[in-house]
């Protein structure tokens, strides 16, 4: 086995320093210097729901970038010092039907989580980024295209994804009205995306002190989701709609901003939700959800953002400030993501 250095949970919502053992290398990984990770929403609620007496360690992080700094003896796309971005799903059946369609995300047998998932071969815990190495299949990580700054990149490869998927999905382009609810950490990366994909572009947010960042990143128009006159001129507007919140909340409001044939993707809030089929019946409008993204989408997301030079806003500190940092996430403090400086771990 070998070791690193990295957080690991120690309560409710804080991590500590510790040592960390990683697996030897099998023939198709790579181990990778972590440099750069992301502190996700999705850290906030694993650690919140952690039991530290159950037996399995949690260390999270789940999106972020580094070097290869050794590779096992099958490995072809991957050389010692590359530079590359892992994200959130670290391994897959490979068989099934929805993997052989490169959607590894929805894997029928379930994929293999970057932190807090069983590994395929030995049946261990999955222990994530928040740490100085990672060991990974070479088929989920991805090269890192040159000229992306790599501590800006690391969330796109959780954030980005996630909101890239519906976009292709849904086959935004230059005559797509979008609109995307909520401007934090997701709803951010969708703007920026939608925008270079040519749609006409609308934030949608309660806090109307978000007006200007959103136009700053692109958006070509911002209606405050309070203002009653102006959620009802927004009625039948968008073709679609992107919603980014990670709190339960009323779709109605933002199913009625949707046009004919057009539809509500949920990318922020993985829980039950209500909703009248009549907010659906009138207009054919259609609900949909995704998470994450398969090899190909991930890769094609890479590309894309290089040529378009598209970033994460963040924010970075050092990882010995990662209290810190989940504290303000927890408050919604960070424009608009936090990432973690990994070197002095090592």
């Amino acid at each position: 086995m070998r070791t690193t250095t990295g957080w690991r949970a120690t309560g409710p919502d804080t991590v500590g320093r510790t040592q960390l053992t990683r697996r030897d290398l099998r023939p198709d990984d790579i181990a990778v210097r972590v440099d750069f990770c992301g502190v996700c929403h999705s850290d906030v609620h694993a650690l919140r729901a952690h039991d530290d007496h159950a037996g399995s360690a949690l260390v999270p992080g789940h999106e972020f970038t580094g070097v290869v700094t050794e590779t096992g003896h099958d490995v072809t796309a991957f050389s010692v010092g590359d530079d590359v971005a892992v994200g959130n799903i670290v391994d897959s059946c490979g068989t099934c039907a929805m993997c052989a369609a490169g959607q590894e995300n929805y894997c029928h047998s379930f994929p293999t989580l970057t932190y807090g998932g069983v590994d395929r071969v030995d049946g261990s815990t999955t222990l994530g980024a928040y740490s100085r190495e990672y060991v990974v299949r070479e088929g989920f990580a991805y090269a890192l295209p040159a000229g992306l700054d790599p501590a800006a990149a690391a969330p796109l490869m959780c954030a980005g994804v996630t909101v890239w998927e519906p976009l292709r999905a849904l086959r935004v382009g230059s005559d797509s009205r979008v609109a995307v609810v909520g401007l934090g950490g997701l709803g951010h990366l969708a703007v920026k995306m939608a925008v270079a994909l040519g749609a006409t572009t609308t934030v949608i947010s309660r806090s109307e002190d978000k007006r200007e960042d959103a136009l700053r990143l692109g958006a070509h128009a911002f209606v405050d989701s309070t203002d009653d006159q102006r959620m009802t001129a927004a009625r039948d507007t968008f073709d679609v709609v992107i919603d980014t919140v990670s709190a339960p909340h009323d779709l109605a409001p933002y199913l009625k901003t949707v046009a004919m044939d057009g539809t509500l993707s949920l990318v922020g809030y993985l829980g039950q939700v209500t909703i009248e089929t009549t907010d659906l019946l009138l207009g054919r409008k259609k609900l949909s959800s995704s998470g994450s993204g398969g090899r190909p989408g991930t890769a094609e997301m890479l590309r894309f953002c290089a040529d378009h030079g598209i970033v994460a806003d963040i924010e970075v500190l050092a990882s010995s400030e990662v209290n810190t940092a989940l504290e303000r996430l927890r408050r919604n403090d960070v424009r608009y993501r936090f990432v973690l400086d990994m070197s002095e771990l090592g």
